[in-house]
């Protein structure tokens, strides 16, 4: 490999390996897929090795082209540390940060952050309604600054190794049942006392349908679940009117619960989700970005307390 190229062709092969696509890669940074293609020859030429092939009508990165896109990662972080500190240095913190989150997180931190980030005036947040499967997160990372993002129990998804992870908070998951329910007066509720019942569910592989086909699982039952929805609200409208049960978030929903529905804590199962901001590492980096993520950090740690 030789040992002179242009480190600023280098954002290109970063954008393949991420976005899978020439055609993507030209929409995200806004240039032809002409120009893509051929700022990935230059760079090519100059590295003299291969560092993408052809695939059908696509392409796809080498293996050069795999280490030569996580060099790019530690050079754009490198460099966003840098102008960081300098624009520190000249104007204290400002900027834009882009927020993607879900809607039940929204619920849950939203306001609160938005209240810490008063005490920041020189940074702006912009929010972005993303509400997707649970693998779905981490590829949103791309185009926004900071993405709020859950998971299930259990071992993290693989592809979000290569960015940052910074842990808010775990919700438990509760079982919310009609106040007329048999079970409305129990505090603790068991796996088999509650499968067979009609549930209200999230749409399949969110982190909540994980939970409950966990639960299946572990009773051999499969679950009757009469409507699915991405609205928890509209979830606990449903639980409230009799129509079934439902697995729900216990700090969102514990607060419109009162005299509506009741929530019982599912007692031989750890149930719950991790709800976490998912940032590329050179984004990470800066100033008005740490901000963010300390704003959330401390919101996160005032509604578990």
């Amino acid at each position: 490999m030789h040992t002179a190229f242009d480190v600023q062709l280098l954002p290109v092969l970063r954008e393949l390996a991420d976005r899978g696509s020439v055609t993507a890669v030209a929409v995200a940074t806004h240039r032809t897929p002409s120009a893509v293609s051929q700022q990935l020859q230059t760079l090519q030429r100059q590295v003299g090795v291969v560092l993408v092939e052809r695939v059908g009508r696509g392409v796809r990165l080498t293996d050069a082209g795999h280490a030569l896109a996580r060099t790019a990662v530690g050079v754009a972080t490198a460099i966003a540390e840098a102008e960081a500190a300098w624009d520190a240095y000249r104007a204290g913190v400002t900027g834009t940060v882009g927020l993607a989150l879900f809607p039940s997180a929204a619920e849950l931190l939203l306001p609160g952050l938005l209240t810490r980030m008063r005490e920041h005036p020189g940074i702006r947040v912009e929010l972005a309604d993303q509400d997707v499967s649970e693998a779905s997160f981490a590829p949103l990372a791309a185009d926004h600054d900071v993405v709020i993002g859950h998971r299930s129990d259990g071992v993290p998804p693989a592809d979000r190794a290569a960015l940052t992870t910074v842990p808010l908070l775990r919700e438990p998951l509760d079982v919310a049942v009609p106040p007329d329910h048999p079970l409305a007066g129990r505090e603790r509720v068991g796996v088999e006392e509650v499968i067979g019942d009609t549930w209200l569910g999230v749409p399949v592989d969110y982190p909540i349908d994980r939970t409950l086909t966990a639960m299946a699982a572990r009773a051999d039952i499969a679950p009757t679940v009469a409507f699915r929805s991405i609205h928890l609200a509209v979830l606990e409208n449903l639980v409230a009117a009799g129509h079934g049960i439902a697995l729900l978030p216990r700090y969102t929903s514990r607060t419109r619960a009162v005299g509506r529905f009741h929530l019982a804590v599912l007692a031989d199962v750890r149930a719950g989700r991790h709800i976490e901001a998912l940032v590329r590492p050179d984004r990470a980096a800066r100033p008005a970005v740490r901000t963010v993520l300390d704003a959330l950090v401390a919101e996160a740690r005032s509604v578990t307390a």
